[in-house]
């Protein structure tokens, strides 16, 4: 330190060391973290001493010599979990107690068993199984960013990104949540933990993420840092997150200026061009967290140059309180305070007290002889806007202060607050040399074991037992470099769920002690979310992705479910129930799509999420699926009622999710007078029909009193049927005969009608209308039977997409929106290269319009062209492309009907794949080319992963080509990743793709 930056005091009798015996470790340059060494776990349940697991199948030596590491670490956290404390808190959970008792997975009838009695991270999911379980108090839940969101904005303008911009989030206080680096928090989000960091270089620590906003961008928002979750367990046992600081001064101003000055049609100017990585002058920051309990967390730091030379680092992880007293809401303040002899009995640390009125008490112990410093989670409004004065006299930024400039009068000198910082210094950490900070959060007074065998031993069995969860988890036969990508996309999906607290009448209204005041605009008819006042969410959600998207999206929400089914079925289940509680969904019955306009439509996914969440489960938890069905009842009518104004079952609905397909904006107003008839959103409605007609039939196995839902669906998808393939509304057809493709019509005031020709995803969207109508509907639902007949005799012209094939000893049955010509025309389009084939899935728009498509709509030219990456637009933002980038979730979709197809008719359906190729494919096989473009993205040829495109991480450096990246879109051309780069979100789908998709029904008579 230089002596403006030496502490303002020396405990006493404390010898300051910087760095702890035993922190700073020889790491060869360019290698990474070593990996440590696996131990056995201890512990089969939540009470009592745990008990080292047999190792009996091991022959000797190895088996004698991982008893005696068991015995170790038994021994150790015994004698931990022994001391006589206050509170006494429960041991560690975790060993061979009873699993969820998951079912033989596999595909196409290949099992590969899962034992009911499983792994000791299984055992824990079987004690959580709700959001509020001890082991899923404490979780990743801060967000990645909370600045520049709706919640945030209290402006008359709407302009959440200049509303709060990143500017003030170092020294301003949040309303709705909080951030940070790596972060953790309850549940609740009252009490926050995260790293902080400082090169001596940069103007301000590093303490949250950055990123520009939409207008800074040249396609929009983008985060500026390279981070990546590295491995988690779907109760927080173990969580590892990684972030890639630079040793010279952060770029902020040079990466807005440029992108400023880069046009659409250019590439995005990243961290990577600027420089400051060359030569790998930056250091990894790996965070650990391994939880001893549910509320005893022990968490590791450990930063290591890759540079070629010696760098200064300061660690500074902190601990503090959301501000929820402020607001004249809640008068509840805790308070943080360090912790000096007597009170502190031991050496060898410091440590600081958390008392909070609804958590509790809470210690945080640091190792070493950091220095703690103190400050309130208040705003410094003398700095931001020019104030008389601070709520308090140490506002937020006091310790960025302190540090960063040395100016020690906005930390508390009576080491008190609602902030706190334990701060290590390190003046020189050497090439190739780590630096490690240990601490621990917990219940428990701090003592002289705190950081003594059990930490290790916590450490090392947490470790091993996420190993052995995804041993379990994973697909055995998957390679090496296809289980890493599954196993980093599931740590995104964990550790992307994230807090997410919004109340819409307090955010309409204002709060009582004006600190954060409504405008009277925001109230007005037509404002943003005026009509969703019930909405009122404090709870644990998946997020798409951690930065540009750290709010939900329910379509996306639902795709998450199925790779999150995979590895914690409850909480998927959860997610979805969620988005249909009174909270959440609007009186109407409509879902809400995402907190910038909970209005608008997202496609109606929900009831297939449930459905496949409910078959990889094992088709045990009917309840569940009663839950989520009775509550779609009301979507689906909200659907029918709102989004099918003529009753003629040809629905609208704007942009559907698939942002800028169209010529125009599909979610502005119209003319008056004009109605835009779309493909898409009806296939969606037939395609969620049918969802429903298969959850009732489901149903209707134990209850006959579903019989009569299931009918209703059938006849409402057959009535929509008949209405897309043949004519809607005014005698005007989606479908082109010409053409061999749907498209979306524009019908005017007088019914003149007006296809909008874009060869498009909109147009693929009908192959979703197609489920397997099982045989044991004549045994099990004779009323569905009946009706079925019925209408075979009496209005035969309704059942013609009920299709017929011979199966081994039974007649197949299929509901299809498309007949088997229309079927083939669509298929000849959809896998040809030189339209929507790729070789990594499916395009959203056919590369056959590179040259573009121009029409002329009421008087007015429009044109579109495929455009295989980034937007050239600003329609919706421009942060996103359905011109022609291949999308996961729709890909994976259209896979899915695939299979449902070829499992109907077999190998007497065939098509050329390529098109033109004379290599014929069944339907199934079809579906595999799909699966295999998408997963093949993940896959490097020559050593490079096609999404890595010409990014710096597809350097050949072992540092980078360890790290996959999930991008929310993908070049239609290259495969190159773009948009958000943290997108798991749906493109975690990957693992679902690499692992069995479904299990067989384990009944005589199910489902295919």
């Amino acid at each position: 330190m230089t002596s403006q930056q030496k502490p303002r005091r020396q405990k006493p009798a404390r010898k300051r060391t910087d760095i702890p015996q035993g922190a700073v470790e020889g790491v060869q340059e360019g290698a990474g973290a070593a990996e440590e060494k696996k131990v056995a776990t201890a512990g089969a349940g939540s009470k009592g001493v745990p008990v080292p697991r047999a190792a009996a199948d091991e022959p000797a030596p190895a088996g004698e010599k991982r008893r005696a590491e068991e015995r170790e670490v038994a021994e150790a956290m015994a004698a931990y979990w022994a001391r006589d404390t206050p509170g006494g808190d429960e041991p560690p959970s975790g060993g061979d107690g009873p699993g969820p008792g998951s079912p033989d997975w596999g595909d196409g009838g290949v099992s590969w068993g899962l034992p009911a009695e499983s792994t000791a991270e299984h055992a824990r999911l079987a004690e959580s199984p709700g959001p509020g379980s001890p082991w899923r108090q404490w979780g990743p839940y801060l967000a990645g960013r909370q600045w520049g969101t709706v919640r945030e904005d209290y402006t008359d303008n709407g302009d959440a990104w200049s509303a709060f911009p990143f500017e003030h989030a170092h020294a301003r206080a949040y309303r709705w949540g909080e951030d940070g680096l790596g972060g953790i928090c309850d549940r609740f989000g009252f009490l926050n933990f995260s790293v902080g960091l400082w090169n001596r270089k940069d103007p301000i620590l590093k303490e949250r993420l950055f990123g520009l906003t939409n207008g800074q961008g040249n396609h929009g928002e983008d985060a500026k840092e390279y981070w990546w979750a590295v491995d988690g367990t779907p109760t927080h046992s173990w969580m590892q997150w990684l972030y890639r600081y630079p040793q010279a001064e952060y770029p902020y101003q040079q990466l807005k200026d440029e992108n400023a000055r880069r046009g659409r049609d250019e590439r995005e100017f990243e961290l990577g061009d600027t420089g400051v990585l060359d030569e790998n002058r930056f250091f990894d920051v790996m965070v650990t967290y391994a939880k001893a309990s549910p509320e005893d967390i022990c968490i590791s730091i450990r930063a290591t140059n890759h540079g070629p030379e010696a760098a200064p680092l300061d660690l500074v992880p902190q601990i503090w309180l959301r501000n929820t007293w402020t607001w004249g809401r809640d008068p509840r303040r805790g308070h943080m305070n360090q912790l000096m002899p007597p009170a502190l009995a031991v050496g060898g640390m410091e440590a600081l007290e958390v008392k909070h009125g609804s958590l509790g008490t809470y210690y945080l112990a640091a190792e070493g002889s950091p220095v703690l410093l103190f400050c309130d989670n208040e705003t410094n409004a003398v700095s931001l806007f020019g104030s008389g004065r601070n709520i308090s006299q140490y506002p937020k930024d006091g310790i960025n202060q302190r540090i960063v400039h040395g100016d020690p009068q906005l930390v508390n000198p009576f080491d008190e607050g609602t902030k706190a910082a334990v701060w290590y210094s390190f003046d020189a950490v050497e090439p190739g040399q780590s630096v490690t900070v240990r601490l621990r959060l917990t219940r428990q007074m701090p003592a002289g074991n705190t950081f003594g065998a059990s930490y290790d031993a916590v450490m090392k069995a947490r470790r091993r037992e996420a190993d052995e969860f995804y041993g379990r988890v994973i697909h055995p036969e998957l390679g090496d470099a296809d289980r890493h990508v599954a196993r980093r996309a599931y740590a995104g999906l964990l550790w992307g769920k994230q807090l997410y607290r919004y109340d819409v009448e307090q955010w309409l209204e204002g709060d009582p002690a004006g600190a954060a005041p409504a405008p009277e605009s925001r109230r007005a008819k037509g404002g943003r979310n005026t009509t969703w006042r019930q909405v009122s969410l404090a709870d644990v959600i998946s997020m798409p992705d951690e930065w540009e998207y750290p709010w939900f999206a329910a379509w996306d929400l639902a795709f998450h479910a199925i790779p999150l089914a995979h590895i914690d079925p409850d909480f998927a289940k959860e997610q979805l129930v969620l988005m249909c509680r009174e909270w959440a969904m609007h009186p109407n019955g409509q879902l809400p799509a995402y907190e910038w306009a909970f209005g608008d439509v997202n496609p109606p996914v929900h009831a297939w999420a449930a459905w496949h969440v409910y078959r990889i489960d094992g088709y045990r938890d009917r309840e569940f699926l009663i839950r989520v069905f009775t509550k779609l009842l009301l979507n689906f009518s909200w659907w029918v009622n709102r989004k099918d104004s003529t009753g003629s079952n040809i629905f609208e609905g704007g942009f559907l999710g698939m942002d800028n397909i169209g010529l125009f904006d599909r979610s502005a107003p119209l003319p008056p007078g004009f109605r835009l008839e779309q493909s898409d959103a009806t296939s969606w409605m037939a395609f969620y029909c049918q969802q429903m007609f298969k959850i009732a039939l489901e149903l209707s196995r134990y209850d006959k009193a579903w019989d009569d839902t299931a009918t209703k669906f059938l006849e409402h998808f057959l009535a929509i049927a008949r209405s897309m393939t043949s004519f809607g509304s005014h005698e005007v057809s989606l479908w082109d005969e010409e053409d061999g493709f749907f498209y979306d019509v524009l019908v005017g005031p007088d019914g003149s009608a007006q296809p909008m020709r874009v060869p498009s995803m909109v147009g693929l969207l009908p192959i979703l209308g197609a489920t397997e109508v099982p045989p044991w509907i004549n045994e099990e639902c004779p009323d569905v039977t009946a009706r079925l007949r019925w209408l075979q005799r009496r209005r035969p012209e309704l059942v013609g997409p009920l299709l017929f094939a011979k199966g081994p000893g039974e007649r197949k049955m299929l509901l299809s929106l498309l007949d088997p010509e229309r079927l083939r025309r669509i298929l000849e389009r959809m896998f040809d290269p030189d339209q929507f084939l790729s070789p990594y899935g499916i395009r959203s728009m056919s590369a056959g319009v590179r040259s573009g498509v121009t029409t002329v709509i009421d008087g007015r030219s429009a044109s579109i062209e495929y455009e295989p990456g980034e937007s050239r637009t600003g329609l919706f933002g421009g942060n996103s492309n359905w011109r022609g980038p291949v999308w996961f979730p729709v890909n994976v979709l259209l896979a899915d009907k695939l299979r449902t197809y070829g499992r109907h008719f077999g190998d007497t359906f065939t098509i050329e794949i390529p098109t033109g190729s004379g290599d014929h494919r069944t339907l199934s096989e079809a579906a595999d080319v799909i699966d295999r473009g998408l997963v093949a993205l993940f896959r490097p040829v020559d050593g490079k992963r096609p999404s890595d495109g010409d990014r710096i991480e597809a350097s050949d450096n072992p540092l980078w080509a360890e790290h996959p990246t999930f991008s929310e879109f993908f070049d239609g051309d290259t495969g190159e990743g773009l948009g958000a780069t943290h997108q798991t979100g749906w493109t975690a789908l990957v693992a679902h793709l690499l692992n069995p998709r479904l299990p067989p029904d384990p009944r005589q008579r199910g489902w295919a």
